[in-house]
């Protein structure tokens, strides 16, 4: 009998589990994957079962997955499919927000550049062009502004033949000379009388500018003539130039020629090509010096108004002045076909010497604006003019004037 009890008991606890089971609620995936048997597939044809199975979730998607496994990645992707759609949306719309105004303002920024251009625009770039502007300043070409030549009127008197030329500079030292050249080519007969002549200033007259030469620590020597005066005044004042002594030399024949008077391998020599703006860099890089200028009563106005541009200390020293020479062993001028001048002092000269002078058929050639406005104020015509668009030098305008005028 005990054991028809343990019997009784037993069935029904398992009534009792079923009906929980059927009471449950199912899903639709729950009660399909139930009703469906699974099948005890044999290991060999496993894989074939596999592929099966992955065919018709592809082809009907709409039903669930095999396996809750398989489940939860479908779910997530149509999840992150969603959500990706509204993220897209929200992503772009700013974007799109604030790529206009920032074209409208660029746009105004441009407009307002040009309408008002005098305004300093606050912005990177005019920053950096300010950057490239202050070192283009240093270039030689920016830092001093050269004036544009002044317009000579040149007169259209008849171009005879030339045979003879008068050059009012000393006699060349050596064959090698470009109007030696000239007088080849054509078989001119040249003539080299200088119609100035340098005296040096007397101490006498020198110290009445009061300058102390001790005071400038630096010298700026434009010609060979600079530099014996310059020397000269030292030692008439017995003044003794220390080693340290900077000079700038205008060009490599003037440094040299210090060795004259000095040791060139122990002093500071600095020189240029051949203009005074070459030494733009070396002079500002020295700007703290008081420098000195020897200097002739006539001076070239380049030089001052580049010692001027360029807002250095120095003192202009009149050391020598150019004097008109004496002419009586010239008869007549009109001897010769052509008259080259290079200076205004040379002009003056002219005057002083051949007050009664007719130009005539003589033509009268003049190197430099200052040169020829002199030349014209003393009611002489002005027939050949340097440096030109074409001819930079004397003897290439004498060149090309001779040329047509012998070819008649």
């Amino acid at each position: 009998m005990a054991i028809k009890k343990k019997k009784a008991v037993k069935a029904p606890l398992a009534k009792a589990k079923k009906a929980q089971v059927k009471k449950a609620p199912v899903s639709k995936s729950t009660k399909k994957i139930a009703a469906k048997p699974v099948a005890k597939a044999k290991p060999a044809n496993a894989k074939k079962a596999v592929v099966k199975a992955k065919a018709v979730v592809a082809k009907k998607t709409s039903k669930p997955a095999a396996t809750k496994k398989a489940a939860r990645p479908v779910a997530k992707k149509a999840v992150a499919k969603k959500a990706a759609k509204p993220l897209a949306k929200k992503v772009a719309t700013p974007v799109k927000k604030a790529s206009r105004p920032i074209v409208t303002k660029v746009v105004k920024a441009i407009s307002q550049v040009k309408e008002t251009p005098k305004e300093p625009v606050k912005s990177a770039e005019v920053t950096s062009t300010e950057k490239v502007v202050k070192v283009g300043v240093k270039t030689k070409k920016q830092l001093v502004a050269v004036a544009p030549q002044p317009v000579i009127e040149v007169s259209n008197h008849p171009k005879h033949k030339v045979k003879t030329l008068l050059i009012s500079q000393p006699k060349p030292e050596t064959d090698k000379n470009p109007y030696y050249d000239l007088a080849n080519k054509y078989n001119l007969i040249e003539t080299f009388r200088q119609f100035i002549k340098i005296e040096g200033l007397p101490v006498k007259d020198f110290r009445a500018q009061r300058i102390d030469i001790l005071e400038h620590k630096a010298v700026i020597l434009t010609s060979r003539m600079a530099v014996d005066h310059y020397f000269r005044m030292c030692n008439e004042m017995r003044v003794t130039v220390p080693e340290s002594m900077k000079y700038f030399c205008i060009n490599e024949a003037t440094a040299y020629y210090l060795q004259k008077y000095i040791q060139y391998r122990k002093r500071k020599i600095f020189f240029g090509h051949q203009t005074i703006q070459d030494l733009v860099d070396v002079i500002r890089k020295n700007r703290e010096e008081k420098f000195l200028l020897p200097a002739a009563d006539v001076q070239k106005e380049q030089i001052i108004d580049f010692l001027d541009a360029i807002n250095i200390k120095y003192t202009k020293a009149i050391m020598y002045r150019t004097v008109s020479a004496d002419l009586s062993d010239i008869k007549n001028l009109n001897d010769y076909d052509v008259l080259v001048f290079f200076t205004p002092a040379g002009i003056r000269s002219l005057k002083y010497n051949f007050p009664n002078f007719v130009q005539g058929n003589t033509r009268i050639a003049c190197f430099g604006a200052a040169t020829a406005n002199t030349l014209l104020k003393n009611g002489y015509r002005l027939d050949i003019y340097a440096p030109n668009p074409k001819n930079p030098s004397m003897s290439g305008a004498l060149d090309s004037y001779i040329k047509e005028s012998n070819k008649r």
